[in-house]
């Protein structure tokens, strides 16, 4: 039976794999009080283990994105889904450094094809005035996995113990595999989808369903766009104040706020439901904007703007002397991220052919995952050197900078076409 709502299941669903993935991912950073306790890890050595991840992630991105334009999003992601789950599950066996650090590498492998794959998917399947939504929708699911970690890790640490957090968090994504295998077709070959959705998405794109190039140019010729550096400098600005909040956040109330796991549990899954808020408000922001008439480019890079204006409040979180001040203050940060960010991943599908949307959000992915890595390893020299005080600084006034290059970089693509001579 046709449905006229084929997309929306699909984008739920790519909302499940977000939570499924950012639980696998927070199970470590949640845990890190315990394990630092038991192992006596430094802030360094957390700080190698985290980028171990971030390293392997950012490559993916890249190297997922390419691999998801060839092969499509249905075997890409489900391929990734088993790789990441198996690899969380033995994540359990680990005892010290070298063997966290080995398994978090490897789970950044897998972990690193579910945006690039859930941007083309959006691509594929919404017309730009939905797209903004459609984007949220699914990256929203970074947030409701965080919080959900933060909730259920340390009560199944505290029952079971804690290696069995990494066993129960791996399984999730084999339960999603079947929902995903059951509902996904590319937009021409499913058999569910009604001739209404199908005209109402294609009359509604404002891409090419292919780019001109074929082969290794139509690659290459990303590397020489500005809208590719505008997105790539844009998020590479962003990502890793998410990275901050998302890893840190656990010992930093466990080190500064004096917390222990069950008040962990009860606190730090509120920037996440704020960032969860936040992705919504920057989908809904520019769907209104466009609907008003607004140009797509034009509303997006407003709310870039005002959403980094929030990210400031990250400042004085680090100054307060009352703690429940400061998870209020870092919600306010991580809610202006989060619109921003959704934003920054709804650029490739506004800007590049169906075809490359991956690869150009792969792109951006690789010098985002990278930055972060760095930001990582930077925080754990910090906070063992001085404080955690210059990591917050810097997290709240580097998204400034981001913002000022999407405003100077990023051009509609029809503009930007003129001016390199196309049209």
């Amino acid at each position: 039976m046709a449905s006229k709502r084929i997309r929306w299941w699909i984008v739920w669903t790519l909302f499940g794999s977000t939570v499924v993935n950012y639980i696998d991912r927070q199970t470590f950073s949640v845990l890190a009080p315990v394990i630092s306790r038991e192992l006596h890890l430094s802030h360094t050595d957390l700080s190698r283990i985290i980028s171990a991840f971030q390293f392997s992630y950012a490559g993916m991105w890249l190297v997922g994105g390419v691999m998801l334009d060839v092969v499509g999003t249905r075997l890409g992601l489900s391929l990734a889904v088993i790789w990441w789950s198996a690899i969380s599950m033995m994540t359990g066996l680990a005892n010290s450094v070298s063997s966290f650090g080995a398994f978090r590498f490897l789970l950044g492998i897998g972990e690193g094809c579910n945006w690039p794959g859930a941007s083309k998917t959006v691509a594929e399947w919404f017309p730009a005035k939905e797209r903004g939504v459609g984007v949220a929708i699914f990256d929203s699911g970074s947030s409701v996995g965080g919080a959900l970690a933060a909730v259920l890790v340390p009560l199944i640490a505290i029952h079971f113990g804690w290696r069995y957090a990494f066993v129960l968090s791996g399984l999730l994504g084999f339960a999603w595999l079947a929902v995903w295998l059951i509902t996904y077709r590319p937009l021409d070959k499913h058999p569910r989808v009604s001739a209404e959705e199908r005209s109402l998405i294609k009359s509604g794109r404002d891409t090419a369903p292919a780019s001109a190039h074929k082969g290794l140019g139509r690659w290459l010729d990303l590397l020489g766009q500005p809208n590719t550096w505008g997105i790539v400098l844009g998020r590479s600005l962003t990502d890793p104040i998410w990275w901050f909040y998302v890893f840190w956040l656990p010992q930093y109330l466990s080190d500064a706020r004096g917390f222990s796991l069950k008040q962990i549990a009860a606190f730090a899954w509120i920037p996440f439901a704020a960032a969860d808020i936040g992705n919504f408000t920057g989908g809904l922001a520019s769907g209104f904007l466009i609907k008003r008439g607004m140009p797509v480019i034009r509303a997006r890079k407003w709310v870039c703007v005002a959403s980094s204006l929030p990210i400031l409040a990250g400042i004085p979180a680090a100054t307060t002397h009352n703690p429940y001040l400061a998870v209020i203050l870092i919600s306010i940060a991580v809610w202006g991220y989060a619109s921003w960010s959704t934003m920054g991943l709804t650029f490739p599908s506004d800007l590049f052919p169906q075809d490359v949307v991956a690869t150009v959000t792969g792109v951006s992915g690789l010098g985002a995952g990278l930055a972060g890595a760095a930001f990582t390893l930077l925080v754990g020299w910090l906070v063992d050197k001085f404080s955690y005080f210059p990591a917050f600084l810097l997290a709240g006034t580097v998204p400034l900078l981001a913002t000022l290059c999407v405003l100077l970089i990023i051009r509609p693509a029809k503009a930007a076409a003129r001016q390199e001579g196309v049209l």
